[in-house]
């Protein structure tokens, strides 16, 4: 089975954010950057399971820049056979997914992951949009995942439950938690992926649909007053003073 999981170079949610040129940009001052950790700990961990029991190939692939190496060979050291890297700016969903779709096109991969979103855009675009780039399916939210004579068994989430999908390779999956367990490189990985090949690639000049006007960062959460469950006059009197919503 040959599977390609991409992967993106996120903050870290313990770095201090800010921007720059009047908001417009956003600075990496100080900012530690690590693997996206849906397509790090979901993601990447099911598609190295797999080629474990059933054999096969794992492909990671990367859009952006020489600085994400570091985090290229911890996928690789996690368990990854080889790794691609688009060089180009990943400043669109679109752009991204086309990237991705385009070094599919030439693999024929039985199977792509992507991880749910990432943790600084949250805009759970690129895992869609490979599918349609590709006309494949697509099963998102995906929580488990088992593969049998070519045919994929989900369990995803659905309102107010979950369900069960069966859908035959090829397809396109959006892992989120519990499809797999955290796997932390050991020193044979790690000592591995520094020989594993990293292939760099030219973007392939699909457009870039979007961009950003202007960042923002979130108000300060305001303070809570704790009401005892039995003054509901007092709780009337704030909604009506303080909060003057009734």
């Amino acid at each position: 089975m040959k599977i390609l999981v991409p992967i993106a170079k996120v903050p870290d949610t313990t770095s201090k954010i800010g921007f720059t040129d009047g908001n417009t940009k956003f600075s990496t001052d100080g900012v530690t950057f690590i693997m996206n950790p849906t397509d790090e700990w979901y993601a990447l961990v099911r598609a190295c399971e797999l080629k474990e029991k059933q054999g096969g190939e794992v492909v990671v692939i990367h859009v952006g820049g020489a600085d994400a190496e570091q985090i290229i060979r911890k996928a690789l050291a996690i368990g990854a056979d080889r790794a691609v890297r688009v060089d180009a700016d990943p400043t669109d969903a679109y752009f991204v997914a086309a990237q991705i779709a385009e070094h599919a096109k030439s693999e024929n991969y039985d199977l792509i992951i992507t991880g749910k979103e990432t943790i600084d855009y949250n805009s759970f675009q690129v895992g869609g949009m490979v599918a349609e780039l590709l006309d494949l399916p697509c099963v998102a939210l995906v929580q488990k995942l088992e593969i049998e004579n070519g045919v994929a068994t989900m369990k995803r989430e659905i309102e107010g439950g979950t369900e069960t999908v069966e859908v035959k390779l090829p397809l396109v999956v959006c892992a989120q938690k519990e499809l797999a367990e955290a796997r932390i490189p050991n020193m044979k990985g790690i000592m591995g992926a520094r020989s594993k090949p990293l292939a760099v690639v030219a973007a392939n000049g699909a457009e870039k649909l979007t961009a950003v006007s202007t960042y923002s960062l979130p108000e300060k959460a305001k303070e809570v007053k704790l009401i005892d469950k039995d003054n509901v006059a007092e709780l009337i009197r704030l909604l009506h003073e303080e909060a003057k919503v009734i």
